[in-house]
């Protein structure tokens, strides 16, 4: 329970099912974390928030500490996705390491057999016993892209009650119990970046230090300075701090040099790459080809793609029409129609 509507909500319609409901919050952030709000979903009035819905609805609450975790299976991951010049998404990590890995453990713990968030996603079980998700009902907030990574013995342990509704009808049902998240502001950031200034995170946490380095042109030209490729992501355009009399963008970031390229916008444009860590949804053994809707970042509209499998670990896509930064870090999500085929980390363009 993060302290906000949803997950709120979340527990009053299991509650109204008729399930037992124990509400757990985990605690990501460590006592000294750096740009914590207070109302965001790691700090302590997110934690207050849920304790009174629980006493509200009647139900036990647990506060369980993971921050050691959290500071190692998404901070530190964050931090050594950008030095390495790739964008991270912290969310999908935290799904599959914390929400849905070590909370896991604990609801075997507590003697709970399933786990129930406030994503807007759906599942449902396939005649051959396996596990399907789907994007949630509302398309304007379904969160499937996020939990792409899920493998079958996770899946089978969730339980998403939004999934079928809208925000509107979530909110709704909190005011309906009088649970004082009804009318909360949601978050849309990072919740340990809540101003969304990730760099400023980064150096205050001690994870990144400024080390300069070059700006070039692809032509090999040198434009400028900058203080280290962590703070940049490809198809950047504003904050470059060079001149030039057309637009500019970052293209591409090389760690071994620790030199940002920039180039005009026709050079972010592609249509194939490689995706590694791929996790198959619907089988444990993909098709050779597959025909899906590919997102290459979560606010992607998705573009139609041809999916092909290399190895168990990594496979080719290739959409059929450009696409604009092509992201290495970035999850790549499959769907056909609403079914979550699978998705895989961006590590590529190929030229």
């Amino acid at each position: 329970m993060s302290g906000g509507v949803d997950s709120s909500a979340t527990a009053a319609a299991l509650i109204d099912e008729g399930y037992d409901v124990v509400g757990v919050t985990l605690k990501l952030w460590p006592q000294d974390c750096v740009n914590r709000a207070e109302d965001k979903c790691c700090g302590p009035q997110a934690v207050m928030d849920a304790r009174s819905v629980c006493d509200k609805l009647g139900v036990p609450y647990y506060l369980i500490d993971e921050a050691e975790d959290f500071q190692k299976e998404v901070i530190n991951y964050f931090a050594e996705e950008y030095k390495a010049g790739r964008t991270p998404n912290p969310c999908v990590m935290c799904n599959e390491r914390l929400k849905f890995g070590n909370l896991i453990r604990r609801a075997d713990q507590l003697g709970a057999h399933y786990i129930a968030t406030g994503h807007f996603a759906r599942l449902e079980r396939s005649a051959e016993g396996r596990t399907l998700l789907y994007r949630g009902k509302d398309p304007r907030k379904d969160q499937s892209y996020f939990l792409f990574s899920l493998k079958q013995k996770q899946l089978s342990r969730a339980m998403f009650p939004l999934g079928e509704k809208n925000k509107t009808e979530a909110r709704d049902m909190a005011r309906e119990c009088e649970l004082k998240t009804a009318d909360k502001e949601e978050s849309m950031e990072i919740c340990f970046v809540p101003d969304n200034d990730y760099g400023n995170f980064l150096q205050k946490a001690d994870l990144v230090h400024k080390h300069a380095g070059d700006i070039m042109h692809v032509d090999g030209r040198k434009l400028g300075t900058h203080d280290g490729i962590e703070f940049y992501t490809i198809g950047q355009r504003k904050g470059l701090g060079i001149s030039h009399p057309t637009p500019l963008y970052v293209i591409d970031l090389e760690p071994e040099s620790n030199r940002v390229i920039v180039g005009d916008a026709s050079m972010l444009e592609g249509n194939e790459f490689i995706v590694e860590r791929c996790n198959w949804i619907p089988w444990d053994d993909p098709p050779e080809s597959i025909e899906v809707t590919a997102k290459i970042r979560y606010n992607h509209p998705g573009a139609e793609a041809t999916v092909t499998p290399l190895d168990d670990w990594r496979a080719k896509v290739k959409t059929h029409s450009m696409q604009r930064a092509i992201t290495p870090g970035q999850a790549c999500v499959f769907y056909q129609d609403d079914l979550v085929v699978g998705g895989g980390w961006i590590t590529k363009k190929i030229e």
